[in-house]
């Protein structure tokens, strides 16, 4: 009968409890006082305000004052009202009204909080996502207590949805009392030891209770043990909690195992949460937030055998525990009672029960870093870079459950590249991309989709790539190439359609994701943009890079080889189908065979598309033709057969098929078989799949009067619509799209020239979704559209504005039925037509061709015009926007830059003693227009004013950069001086000393990349050095340059009547890179090293070409000399007095360099044939005087 009543009292001591609250450690059961209406305004704040009598200040509950309550400048999503309780308090609920006697309120909201106002956690309402009810009116009050109450200090009101005919509106009320907090912070390396008191009667019951805040995801909260190895411990592991109790005796043989209980999920979040553990004997209650789990562990042996301390924070005793040496916890405990006992305010008392370790304070600092969480694939965050650096350096943490996306995209400065750090099969891979030089690949890391937090460190510079993933570090060597950090960086996805796309973002070559379906189903997937005049995109096979073949018995399989591609089958054929061509190469060498066809003209080779058929036509010919390139251009090695390898020769010969039948690729499988040739033997390299433009990117058509417009059948958009377009117009109003049904319609129009609306109605009644601008659309420019309803509601967004959501009614109808024909570009009553452009229409992601349908409409053309005046800011460094009937293309004739946005810089390396003239008389003639600067450059032309850019990178001084003659004895000089200063001299008159102008910026010899910008507008130079430094200086010597006659880089051999400064750094030359020099219109290393005509640039000595100034020596070697890398080619060699032009160069110097060479092989044999001789001398004179002495001896 006793066992039975110990049961029972076992049973009831552990039914379920609230929260452990002692006395003094609760709060008082009265907590629904007014919080927020005795506050200051400064404790409100918010993402905008209409006026300044709109204000957050004027947002509490029931007051009249300003305009009656909080009303953001633009009604979005994206606005918040804000309340700095001043500390932490216990909220036990919130109410709301509308802005005072308007129609401004909000009709439902969500509710943050923080304790720091950094890191906030969303209130969710009963396990709900969704947020709270709001108001129906602007006056009534709307109450909410909520259960369970917080505590926090800061709090956010973000509204989700408002009165469709009004703004958002708000004022505010939150209840609660003050909150008891006694806190201890553990630093990752401390612990807390409490000692029980050892009374001869133990509690019956053991109740631990404590709130915790982890700013790492691993930990000891507690940990208590006895004599024989029986233990408790609750541990943080990967953000989940562990409860560990083992009731045995270590030293005793048994087979039971110790209980492990987890609880919990992404605990580390930086907020705080609760822990309740109840212990009797081995029964157990534990609970974590609100989630509470019982159980009994087996066995016979007594909790009562525990120990009397328990450590707090780690494990602080010598000598125990060795099984238990984990992590210390590094984070916050908060209201720590232990049966009933404040353990942190014995702490803080230093009472003699506690014993603290490390660095234990009473205090909880905030987080210094605040985690972002990306809700979609198709979000991003763009942060600004280091740009200028000399390195690319970043580190940030990441969890997810993906096993594959983008985390990282951040382009170099000036073109010189862009790198991509992404997931791939639960592995982080980086690829960083540089003009002209292969990709740079690193992987580390795996199993990285595990939802824990991981550490990840990039960085490169100059010689090698370095990404370290948690311990696991991957280094890539690099070609020496100073890596330049560009301006932004992106986390996250930034995805567009095509690459063409991508290109006009301003996007250099590199990887990039693309989503060819747009809205459609299909995700988007990594390619490689190679940015040229057009826009390629570039899909790498995962097949072999070269495939062998040998001869076999006849029509037996020689080689069957399957490609597989990144992408999947339906992305392949989207972007197929989108691009204007596609291609892919296949490079075939045969040695003593013929291409594997039989005699009787049965194809012993073929290959399989996307859509596994079989094909047998070669090239891009029709089918069956059975023609390689050389073919169908006519200049195969044998005019009997259309490919070179069906010649059979005794010699290795080639054949380059392209495949261009786009509907059928990309390649999948290419199978060969033999024609009975046991010696034939032959190669094939399949190249990637290539596809250039995007057709739907500039289809487009124009619409000339208000009533014309285009047809097309009735949307299917029922369940979801999503329209997206481009746009551009001088009207103030007009409707792109339109389409009715009985009583259903949906409209997208440009309502007034700031507002673009997008209206529908689904039976439910009319409902509109508004996109403001601060500044006009109608500016004849390029402006994107994109407009969604599903069955949650709408959404609208314009360019990079904030996007405008409008939700669905709750019991409302869904389905939008539409019957009539599409309108595009007018109404079904040509009534408010519009005027302009519209292109790159897209429903549902299918494109519309405007194109075709225009060609057959009144009033509309296919095709618009203007692109440049929205892409023209894409053509830099002088380049010229031109007009394309699809797009833009930048003219870099005019600046010293090339590359599809002239943004490619042309450098070149100067050795000792070289140089390269410029001259200007056979490039300019004379025009009518003789103060058009350097346009009109002759003899008899006078200039009043030049622009003149050039960089450059050296250690040598004096160094002579630039030097501009004249035949009348004026010049240009800009020279380093012997300490590395910046000087530039200008004489513009003969008859009177030159003017010299010293800048003292800095030691500019020292080996890293500077940048010089020289301005005359007649007396007045302005001087630009690396971008930021400016001075202005006045000439007294002239404001007219006469008779322009060369500009010389390097070394000048004659410069009459110079100041002897220039003419000693015109003896030293110039060692080092120069780029992007430009003197007017003129551009003479462009000229030199991209001639377009007949030459007009002589140089000396050795001048090679390099991919950038910046791919220099390392920076911070001012004492290391400059090595070139050539791009191509040997270099320029000769004698300093012999000018040629640097198209006739190469044959010079291979022949000299093939004649040295062949003096000193012919020089050594001489030398190896005479120490042989005299060798043979020496040996027989000593035999003769050994045979002479022993004659004599005899």
């Amino acid at each position: 009968m006793a066992s039975v009543a110990w049961a029972v009292l076992k049973v009831l001591l552990l039914l379920p409890t609230q929260t452990w609250s002692p006395v003094g450690a609760g709060n008082p059961p009265d907590c629904d006082a007014p919080l927020a209406s005795a506050l200051p305004r400064s404790s409100f704040s918010s993402s905008s305000e209409l006026s300044s009598s709109h204000g957050p200040g004027f947002s509490r509950l029931n007051r009249r004052d300003g305009a009656g309550g909080w009303t953001p400048l633009v009604s979005n999503k994206y606005q918040w009202l804000q309340i700095d309780l001043g500390e932490r308090m216990e909220v036990t609920a919130v109410a709301t009204q509308g802005g005072y006697g308007s129609s401004d309120w909000v009709t439902s909201y969500l509710l943050m909080f923080s304790d720091g106002g950094r890191n906030w956690k969303q209130y969710r309402r009963e396990e709900s996502i969704w947020g709270f009810p709001g108001n129906t009116n602007a006056d009534s009050v709307v109450h909410y207590r909520l259960q369970p109450p917080f505590e926090a200090r800061f709090l956010r009101f973000l509204p989700l949805a408002w009165n469709p005919r009004g703004r958002i509106g708000m004022r505010i009320e939150v209840y609660g009392c003050a909150y008891k907090s006694e806190v201890v912070y553990f630093d990752g390396q401390s612990a807390l030891l409490y000692r029980l008191d050892k009374k001869p009667l133990k509690p019956i019951r053991d109740v631990i209770s404590l709130k915790f805040k982890a700013m790492q995801s691993n930990g000891i909260l507690l940990h208590r043990e006895g004599q024989h190895g029986n233990h408790i411990t609750l541990e943080l592991i990967k953000g989940k909690l562990v409860f560990f109790l083992n009731s045995g005796n270590a030293k005793l043989p048994s087979t039971i195992a110790p209980v492990t209980l987890t609880l919990g999920s992404l605990l580390d979040d930086q907020h705080w949460h609760s822990v309740l553990i109840e212990l009797l004997d081995t029964q157990v209650n534990f609970t974590v937030d609100k989630h509470t789990h019982h159980f009994q562990a087996k066995g016979d042996s007594s909790y009562l055998d525990l120990n009397f301390e328990i450590s707090f924070g780690g494990i602080p005793t010598p000598g125990r525990s060795r099984a238990f040496r984990r992590k210390s916890f590094h984070g916050c405990l908060e209201n720590l009672y232990y049966n009933g006992v404040d353990v942190t305010e014995l702490a803080k008392k230093h009472k003699p029960q506690i014993l603290m370790m490390g660095n234990v304070s009473f205090s909880c600092p905030q987080p210094q870093t605040v985690p972002v969480t990306f809700l979609s694939s198709r979000s991003y965050l763009a942060l600004p870079g280091n740009s200028g650096e000399d390195k690319v350096s970043v580190t940030f943490q990441f969890r997810t459950w993906n096993r594959a996306g983008h985390l990282l995209f951040g382009e170099l400065r000036r073109g010189s590249g862009s790198f991509v750090l992404f997931l791939k099969d639960g592995k982080l891979k980086l690829s960083l991309f540089q003009p002209g030089q292969s990709p740079r690949n690193v992987t580390a890391g795996a199993g990285l989709n595990d939802g824990q937090w991981h550490s990840v460190s990039f960085s490169a510079k100059w010689s090698h790539m370095n990404v370290v993933v948690d311990d696991d570090t991957a280094v890539q060597p690099l070609v020496a190439v100073l890596i330049d950090s560009g301006d932004t960086y992106y986390f996250g996805a930034l995805y567009e359609q095509s690459c063409e796309a991508h290109k006009h973002r301003g996007n250099p070559s590199g990887l990039y994701y693309i989503d060819a379906d747009g809205s459609g189903p299909l995700g988007p997937f990594l390619v490689y943009c190679n940015m040229t005049d057009a826009a390629w995109t570039v899909v790498q096979h995962g097949g072999p890079d070269a495939v062998t073949l040998r001869g076999a018995p006849s029509g037996h399989p020689r080689s069957a080889v399957s490609f597989a591609y990144a992408a999947g089958a339906g992305q392949l054929r989207s972007a197929v189908n989108l691009a204007e061509r596609c291609e892919q190469r296949l490079a075939l060498r045969c040695g003593t065979a013929r291409r594997p066809d039989s005699r009787d003209g049965t194809p012993l080779s073929w290959w399989v598309g996307r859509t596994n058929e079989t094909h047998t036509s070669w090239g891009g010919s029709l089918p069956d033709a059975q023609k390689c390139t050389c073919g169908l251009e006519g200049n195969c090695i044998d005019s009997q057969y259309y490919c070179n390898c069906d010649a059979g020769r005794n010699e290795w010969t080639s054949d380059t098929i392209v495949l261009s039948q786009k509907e059928h690729l990309p390649v999948t499988q290419i199978v060969m078989t033999d024609a009975g040739r046991p010696h034939s033997e032959a190669a094939y390299t399949l190249g990637p799949l290539l596809c250039r433009g995007d057709q739907s990117f500039w289809n487009s058509a124009s619409f000339n009067t208000e009533t014309s417009y285009l047809h097309f059948p009735a949307f299917h958009g029922e369940l979801t619509a999503d329209v997206c377009f481009f746009f551009k117009t001088t009207v103030s109003s007009g409707v792109f799209m339109e389409n009715l049904g009985i009583t259903d319609f949906i409209r997208i129009e440009l309502r007034a020239p700031t507002e673009v609306t997008f209206s529908f109605d689904v039976g439910n009644g009319p409902c509109e979704v508004t996109v403001q601008s601060p500044t006009p659309f109608n500016d004849n420019q390029w402006h994107h559209v994109r407009a969604e309803r599903n069955v949650k509601g709408a959404s609208l967004q314009v360019d990079q504005l904030p996007q405008k959501m409008q939700p669905a009614p709750a019991d409302g109808h869904v389905r939008l039925q539409l019957n009539s024909q599409l309108f595009i570009g007018g109404t079904a009553t040509r009534q408010r037509g519009f005027l302009g452009c519209i292109r790159s229409l897209q429903l549902n992601g299918v494109a519309l061709d405007l194109e075709e349908r225009a060609t057959v409409t009144p009033g509309v053309e296919p095709g618009c015009a203007g692109h440049c005046s929205t892409y023209g800011h894409l053509c830099r460094n002088g380049g010229r926007c031109r007009e394309k009937r699809r797009g833009v293309t930048c003219d870099c004739a005019f600046s010293a830059y090339d590359g599809p946005f002239c943004s490619n810089e042309i450098s070149a390396y100067f050795a000792t003693g070289s140089s390269m003239t410029y001259h200007f008389q056979e490039h300019y003639t004379l025009s009518e227009n003789s103060s058009s600067l350097v346009s009109s450059l002759h003899r008899d032309v006078t200039l009043t004013r030049e622009m003149i850019t050039l960089s450059f990178r050296t250690t040598r001084t004096p160094s002579l950069l630039l030097y501009v003659s004249s035949f009348y004895e004026e010049y240009l000089s800009v020279i380093l001086a012997n300490n590395g200063s910046l000087q530039i001299r200008y004489k513009l008159d003969r008859h009177q000393n030159p003017d010299a102008f010293t800048f003292d910026f800095k030691n500019m010899a020292d080996g890293q990349l500077h940048q010089v910008k020289i301005n005359r507008e007649e007396a007045v130079v302005m001087v630009e050095v690396n971008q930021s430094t400016k001075k202005q200086v006045i000439l007294s010597s002239g404001t007219e340059f006469n008779a322009v006659k060369s500009l010389i880089l390097g070394k000048v051999l004659e410069a009459a009547g110079a100041d002897p400064d220039t003419r000693r750094a015109a003896t030293s030359g110039f060692t080092g890179c120069l780029s992007a020099v430009r003197f007017g219109r003129a551009a003479p290393l462009k000229a030199a090293l991209r001639p377009s005509g007949p030459s007009r640039v002589t140089v000396r000595g050795h001048v090679a070409p390099m991919a950038r100034c910046a791919a220099g020596a390392a920076s911070g070697s001012p004492a290391r000399e400059l090595a070139p890398r050539l791009a191509g080619g040997a270099g320029r060699s000769g004698p300093a007095d012999e000018g040629e032009p640097l198209v006739n160069a190469d044959r010079r110097d291979s022949a000299v360099i093939g004649g040295v060479i062949a003096v000193v092989i012919f020089i050594l044999l001489c030398i190896t044939a005479i120490a042989i001789r005299i060798y043979q001398q020496r040996k027989l004179r000593k035999e003769n005087e050994s045979k002479v002495s022993k004659k004599e001896e005899c």
